[in-house]
């Protein structure tokens, strides 16, 4: 089947194109690095000709709230209707595990705005939600910096490799549309500081990590299990001491 991936020059939809292609789909990486732009809508139409499944793991290049509300809002709005008058019959998105808990963060409510747009679209769905990537620990740390300190919430944190996301969101676009959210998780549970601090060690950064209870994470304060999935999440295979070792 033709499969358009949205986002497809990125992180997770490379690979996402990469495995659809290697099982014989017709894969499409679509981005503005292709021609195909999900804020004006340039060569939606073209590019979904022919799709079964459209495949969304876009993201805001800002995290400004206003920005990427903007951002969410708009491309889904465009990416929808393009997909209605191209007779798409499943729309994954990828979204992140925790996202309805998180609704402090403005880019959490941007992510929520996004869901109920395409639930409320009438398209064939199935929403990806994601615990955070091990890439993402470096993002994580980064926000949560004052000075040469990382202060983070001492909660449970069960981060995922982006090639295990990814064979999730393939696996997920060519079965049937479940109309919800299934959820993808890594094999082990950390403690959300201790897992950063392991990760900052090993690229041999000097700052300190510091557990804070108060300390909130993108804008939402965190309890103990906000960011662990629900019982019956697809456990991935590749764990983070392995994926860390990989990247020395």
């Amino acid at each position: 089947m033709k499969v358009v991936v949205i986002g497809g020059t990125g992180l997770i939809g490379s690979k996402v194109v990469a495995k659809l292609n290697a099982h014989g789909h017709e894969a499409v990486a679509a981005s503005p690095n292709t021609g195909v732009n999900t804020l004006t809508g340039e060569g939606l139409a073209e590019v979904l000709k022919g799709a079964s499944v459209v495949i969304d793991v876009s993201d805001s290049p800002s995290f400004e709230d206003e920005a990427v509300m903007t951002f969410f809002r708009t491309s889904t709005t465009n990416l929808l209707k393009a997909e209605a008058e191209a007779g798409v019959t499943h729309h994954v998105a990828l979204s992140v595990v925790g996202t309805e808990r998180l609704q402090e963060s403005g880019y959490f409510r941007a992510k929520q705005a996004q869901e109920e747009l395409i639930k409320a679209s009438g398209i064939p769905c199935t929403i990806v939600h994601a615990t955070q990537f091990f890439e993402f620990v470096k993002a994580i740390a980064a926000e949560a910096t004052e000075g040469d300190t990382v202060r983070l919430a001492p909660v449970k944190f069960r981060p995922v490799a982006s090639d295990d996301v990814a064979a999730a969101v393939g696996r997920t676009a060519v079965g049937d549309p479940v109309g919800g959210v299934v959820e993808v998780a890594g094999p082990d549970e950390f403690r959300l500081d201790q897992i950063i601090s392991k990760g900052l060690a090993a690229k041999n950064d000097p700052r300190t990590v510091v557990a804070d209870t108060d300390a909130r994470y993108f804008g939402a304060v965190l309890k103990d299990t906000t960011l662990l999935p629900a019982p019956g999440a697809h456990i991935g295979e590749i764990r983070f001491t392995d994926w860390l070792a990989r990247q020395q």
